[in-house]
């Protein structure tokens, strides 16, 4: 690795350990209570004969329109693999309470920004390691997959690329949650152009800086602090290929895939194409619109509507060098 690259995540963690956040007493004055509800592990203590009470408690996951739930279940006990992940979910996971603790942290950020936000019931349970819907919001009913975030080296994962397994990680579960709900608070526009779509992630990741101060910024991004350090030092010369390419405003498609896309690296095809992480686009998307909000006075509403275009050119973005 670079030299510069380790002595910046060096300097970057000697700062973190040093600067621990404070949760501001407006935002831990916020009554909020999160008991993380363990289908996982009352369905594995569970037998045929106690299903009635599961689907009392959990109505959601025995819809009257599944007629055949009791066999699909009985099934689901016999099965190995089922077993095996409930197993191990629960060696990983014995209890949640470090997780409620974030939870209740982060709702209470949300709620501060978002009065309207409502307490979710939250339901831990296995999903045969989708990975691609790891946590879910419906209904105001929070479902988190945690046989996805049993640690990167997981026997389960074995098979999937490393640049997707790097975080199936407890770690991960808070910044998958807050995305979950960055999401929904962010309107859905046209996303043709290039620069539309860098500014759509970049608001979602501002919400997260808002709701979750308390975790790294490479957490709410996805990157190992290697991989924020490199995006760190290297934002200028991202910037100066989109500029000089004029991909800014391009509507080529495979753009999202070279540069949005979750990745092993992104495509510059340069040959810094290997030392660099995937979804650069999203990162300078993030700076452009941390520069909006400090140089405009904008409600997160607003924030949330306004174009790409405008929200660019109104940020008078500048990289950093």
């Amino acid at each position: 690795m670079n030299y510069k690259i380790v002595l910046a995540v060096f300097l970057l963690l000697l700062i973190s350990c040093s600067e621990e956040y404070k949760t501001p007493d407006e935002i831990a004055e916020i009554d909020m209570e999160v008991d993380v509800r363990r289908f996982d592990q009352d369905f594995y203590n569970a037998d045929v004969s106690s299903f009635e009470n599961l689907k009392k408690k959990y109505p959601y996951f025995a819809p009257r329109s599944f007629m055949n739930i009791d066999s699909l279940w009985a099934a689901k006990k016999q099965d190995t693999l089922e077993v095996e992940l409930l197993e191990e979910s629960s060696k990983v996971f014995p209890n949640l309470d470090d997780e409620e603790a974030d939870l209740e942290l982060l709702f209470k950020h949300i709620k501060h920004y978002y009065p309207e936000f409502e307490n979710p019931e939250v339901v831990a349970l296995t999903t045969r390691v989708d990975y691609r819907s790891k946590v879910l919001l419906q209904n105001n009913i929070l479902l988190i997959a945690i046989d996805t975030y049993l640690g990167s080296d997981h026997k389960f994962y074995q098979g999937i690329p490393t640049f997707i397994s790097a975080n199936l990680k407890k770690e991960q579960i808070i910044s998958d949650v807050a995305e979950v709900y960055a999401r929904k608070y962010i309107a859905k526009g046209k996303q043709r152009r290039f620069i539309d779509q860098m500014i759509s992630f970049g608001k979602i990741l501002y919400l997260k800086d808002l709701f979750m101060p308390f975790k790294t910024e490479a957490s709410r991004i996805g990157y190992s602090e290697e991989e924020f350090v490199w995006a760190q030092l290297n934002e200028s010369e991202i910037w100066s290929y989109f500029v000089e390419r004029d991909l800014l405003f391009s509507t080529d498609t495979s753009l999202s895939n070279r540069f949005m896309a979750q990745a092993p690296f992104s495509k510059f095809y340069l040959e810094l194409d290997n030392e660099s992480p995937g979804m650069v686009g999203r990162y300078l998307g993030w700076k452009i619109v941390k520069q909006f909000m400090e140089k405009n006075d904008v409600s997160l509403h607003e924030l949330s509507t306004i174009s790409g275009e405008e929200l660019y050119k109104k940020s008078k973005y500048k990289p950093a060098k």
